[in-house]
C-alpha cells in the first residue's frame, strides 16, 4: 500500500444517550445567540426535541432564534433566506437539529450569514460560480436525530438550485460543525422506512469511502465496522425502534461514516442519485441510492473487483470459500439480503419516474458532480451510467 494522505478533523463529537443536556453545560458553545434551524415536518416541535435544545441553550446562557423551513431535499432559496434570519437577528453561531436535511442547510445558512451574494456564487461545479467565501461562515453545533448522513462528522452540505435541478455537495474547512452531539435517544422517534432510508445512506457512504481510489488507512477501518455493524443492526432497529441497542450502534455507525466522509470521499453512486432526486425531490436520497446500488456496484465490481471481496466479509459473506473469480460478486450477495432483510420495495417507476429521463439523469451526474467520477475506482462512461441507469430501472 502506498500511503499518501492528509488528516483534518476538527469537530468535537460528544456522543452517547442521554448527551443532548450537555448542552447546559458544555464550555464548547462557539457563541451567545443561536439561528436553530430544523425541518419543515414539526418533528423537532412534536417531540420535544426543539423545546429542550432552547431550554438548554438558555441555560448556557444562549438565547436563540428558530428558522424551520427546511425540506428533505433542500434548496438554495431556504439557505439564503435562513441566513437573513441568522444576519438580522445577531446571530453569532448556528444550530442544526434534526437529520442530515436540516444539518446540511444549517451549514450552508452559516456560510451566507457572513458572505455577499448568492449561495449558488461558491459552489464549485456544475453551474456554480467557483469563488471562495471571503468570511468563512459562522461557527456550526450540529444535534443529528437520524442515522443516515453523517455530516455531523464531516464538512459538506448537499444543497439543490431548483430552476436548474442541480443537486450538488460542497464543503471547506469553515463548514466542520465545532461541536456535534449524537445522543441515540433521539432517533428512537425515527419511523421504520426513515430508518431504513438513512441506514442505507450511512452504508453507501461506507461502502463508497472504502472503494473510492482517495481512501487510506483510517477511514478503510471506520468504514468496514460502520458495514457490519448496519449489516447486523438496521433491520433490528427498523422492526423495533426502541431498541436502544441497536438505534446506539447504528448511532455510532453513522458517526463512523461521516468520518470517512472527511478522510476520503463519497464516488460516483452518490452522482447518480443526486441526479435522481434533483429533478424528483420525492426521492429520499437513501432511497435513490438504495434503487440505483444493486445495478451500480455490479457495474463496479466487474469492471474494479479488488476491494469488494473485503466489503462483503463485513457484510458476514463466506467470501473465502468462493472461486476466486466469484468473490466480488459476493458483495452484491450481501447486499441484496440486507435490501430483503430491510423490507425495502421501492423501485423508480414509483415516483414517476419514466424511461426516457435516464439519459438525461446520467448527463446531470456529469455535469453536477462530475467530480467523483474522478475518483470512482474504474472509468464509467456516459453510456456505462445509462445502462446502469436501464439495469436498476428494470
Amino acid at each position: 500500500m502506498n500511503l499518501d494522505f492528509s488528516y483534518y478533523m476538527p469537530t468535537r463529537i460528544i456522543f452517547g444517550c442521554g448527551k443532548l443536556s450537555e448542552l447546559k453545560t458544555t464550555p464548547y458553545l462557539p457563541g451567545k445567540k443561536a439561528l436553530v434551524v430544523i425541518g419543515e415536518s414539526g418533528a423537532m416541535r412534536k417531540y420535544g426535541y426543539l423545546d429542550g435544545v432552547i431550554k438548554y441553550l438558555k441555560e448556557n446562557g444562549v438565547e436563540s432564534v428558530v428558522y424551520d423551513k427546511i425540506q428533505p431535499n433542500p434548496v438554495s432559496e431556504h439557505v439564503q433566506e435562513g441566513a437573513s434570519v441568522a444576519e438580522e437577528n445577531g446571530c453569532d453561531f448556528v444550530v442544526g437539529l434534526g437529520g442530515g436535511s436540516t444539518l446540511d442547510s444549517s451549514k450552508s445558512i452559516a456560510v451566507m450569514a457572513v458572505n455577499p451574494g448568492k449561495y449558488w456564487d461558491y459552489i464549485t461545479r456544475g453551474s456554480g460560480g467557483g469563488k471562495t467565501p471571503p468570511n468563512g461562515a459562522l461557527p456550526i453545533v450540529a444535534i443529528t436525530t437520524t442515522a443516515g448522513t453523517g455530516t455531523e462528522a464531516d464538512p459538506w452540505t448537499v444543497i439543490t438550485k431548483s430552476d436548474t435541478n442541480e443537486k450538488i455537495g460542497w464543503g471547506n474547512n469553515f463548514t466542520f460543525p465545532r461541536l456535534s452531539i449524537v445522543d441515540p435517544e433521539l432517533m428512537v422517534s425515527v419511523p421504520p422506512k426513515t430508518t431504513a432510508y438513512t441506514g442505507m445512506d450511512a452504508f453507501f457512504h461506507s461502502v463508497e469511502t472504502y472503494l473510492a481510489t482517495i481512501n487510506q488507512p483510517t477511514s478503510d477501518h471506520l468504514a468496514l465496522e460502520a458495514i457490519s455493524l448496519i449489516t447486523k443492526y438496521l433491520p433490528i432497529a427498523i422492526k423495533d425502534g426502541a431498541n436502544m441497542e441497536a438505534r446506539t450502534k447504528l448511532a455510532w455507525a453513522n458517526t463512523e461514516a461521516g468520518i470517512c466522509e472527511s478522510l476520503s470521499c463519497c464516488i460516483s453512486h452518490h452522482s447518480m442519485e443526486h441526479a435522481v432526486s434533483a429533478y424528483y425531490p420525492d426521492v429520499a436520497h437513501g432511497c435513490g441510492l438504495t434503487m440505483l446500488s444493486a445495478s451500480y456496484f455490479s457495474c463496479l465490481a466487474q469492471k474494479h473487483p479488488a476491494r469488494f471481496p473485503d466489503l462483503a466479509r463485513a457484510m458476514g459473506e463466506n467470501v473465502d470459500e468462493l472461486p476466486e473469480k466469484e468473490r466480488s460478486m459476493a458483495f452484491i450477495t450481501g447486499l441484496k439480503k440486507l435490501i430483503k432483510n430491510i423490507g425495502f420495495e421501492d423501485k423508480l417507476s414509483d415516483f414517476g419516474i419514466k424511461q426516457s429521463h435516464l439519459r438525461t439523469f446520467a448527463e446531470n451526474s456529469f455535469y453536477a458532480m462530475g467530480s467523483l467520477y474522478d475518483i470512482t475506482p474504474a472509468e464509467l462512461t456516459l453510456d456505462d451510467v445509462v445502462t446502469i441507469y436501464e439495469n436498476a430501472y428494470s
